[in-house]
């Protein structure tokens, strides 16, 4: 059974809404320009966006028919335990490790189970986690295990 785009795309704007309303009820920190709001009221902001695309079928006509792909092996199926086991790689690996090369490995292991070429997994791999350490370290203060290789800031 296949749902329709209108009642998928109207389920995400009102995801989306609820996300942006519970955003907007949270209480501003003194003293910081960005308050826990801004996350959720971005996030939904998006869904409301994306379910309104969907709804109203923007890109639908883009999609090429798909043909009729060779049977995967029985091992496919496990692909859906990467999360975890990424998941807890990070939390046994962050701390010697550090956030940087843990991320890099989690990254690279993703993108890999996604069916990512190694010419794509390898640049994302470097460029990614830098990335994500100046976000969560610099801008959102959070802070991240150094463990064997400290961030240059």
């Amino acid at each position: 059974m296949q749902i329709s785009d209108r009642v998928s795309g109207g389920v995400l704007v009102v995801l989306g809404s609820l996300a942006a309303w519970g955003g907007s009820r949270l209480p501003a920190v003194p003293g910081q320009d960005v308050g826990p709001a801004a996350f959720p009221m971005l996030i939904g902001s998006g869904l409301i966006g994306c379910g309104v695309l969907i709804a109203l079928g923007i890109g639908r006509s883009f999609e090429a028919p798909e043909e009729p792909k060779a049977p995967h092996p029985w091992w496919y199926g496990l692909r859906a335990l990467v999360p975890f086991a990424l998941l807890l790689f990070y939390m046994l690996a962050s701390e010697p490790l550090g956030f940087l090369l843990t991320a890099a490995v989690i990254v690279f292991a993703a993108a890999l189970a996604l069916g990512a070429r190694l010419s794509l997994a390898v640049p994302l791999a470097l460029v990614a986690p830098p990335l994500m350490h100046l976000a969560f370290y610099k801008l959102l203060r959070v802070p991240l295990p150094e463990g064997l290789l400290a961030a240059p800031w």
